[in-house]
């Protein structure tokens, strides 16, 4: 049996003009019926013409958000040498070896993101059905496999998120907290979303940005203007 949705989010949802908005007047529409007392991830969803099932229709891709993600991202950097002192200079959580993966095997997962260096990724590699589920796996197209372990490290800790478009060909990412300024959330929808026309696989046919919503843990879904994702493109062009 289906619940129905509380009184609050029907309230909430009743405040919003059944309208497409712009990113600015979104954000600024979530925050004003914002209606619980923790602080809500807001998050972009993009459907997508495209059907993931087809590996050359697969879109995925990183964007460092200008503002941040306004949480602390604790980052696991796997790589032995020097670039272990490189990893722990740039600000990784945790940094180690054949000891961390040693270390994950047996349980361990504590920590929100890992690079690795392409040296460590043999013993990385054992790794997949843990980190894999849980979109940890470290990857050359998102970055996070190299050796310039403290630039990737930095990206990562400054708010870089990695999207991923899901089987039914829509991409979650989050872009911020509730109680971040309007503003700053429109400009973390804005870089998310050129990353995601940028990211257009060559083999996607027909209309490729299908609809746009911007949402928060518990508020109401609201319809972005498709003049925001006109603007993405020709920025991404």
């Amino acid at each position: 049996m289906s619940r129905k949705p509380g009184k609050k989010i029907e309230g909430a949802r009743k405040q919003i003009e059944a309208r497409p908005h712009s990113l600015a007047d979104a954000a600024a529409a979530l925050k004003k019926v914002h209606f619980v007392k923790f602080d809500e991830t807001v998050e972009l969803i993009v459907n997508l013409g495209v059907d993931p099932k087809h590996s050359d229709q697969m879109v995925r891709g990183t964007v460092v958000l200008p503002n941040g993600l306004g949480k602390s991202v604790r980052v696991l950097a796997i790589a032995g040498g020097e670039k272990v002192r490189e990893a722990q200079e740039a600000g990784a959580d945790f940094v180690g070896g054949e000891d961390m993966v040693q270390k994950i095997q047996q349980g361990w997962t504590d920590f929100d993101a890992v690079i690795a260096t392409p040296d460590m990724m043999k013993s990385v590699g054992r790794l997949g059905k843990v980190l894999g589920p849980r979109g940890l796996m470290p990857n050359p197209k998102t970055g996070t496999v190299t050796f310039e372990i403290a630039r990737a490290v930095k990206e990562v800790k400054a708010g870089k998120v990695e999207f991923r478009v899901d089987k039914a060909g829509i991409v979650h990412s989050p872009i911020g907290k509730i109680s971040f300024d309007a503003a700053k959330l429109a400009e973390n929808a804005q870089a998310l979303l050129g990353a995601v026309v940028k990211a257009k696989p060559a083999a996607a046919k027909g209309k490729y940005v299908k609809r746009v919503t911007l949402t928060s843990t518990m508020g109401p879904g609201i319809q972005i203007d498709p003049a925001e994702v006109e603007s993405a493109t020709a920025v991404a062009a």
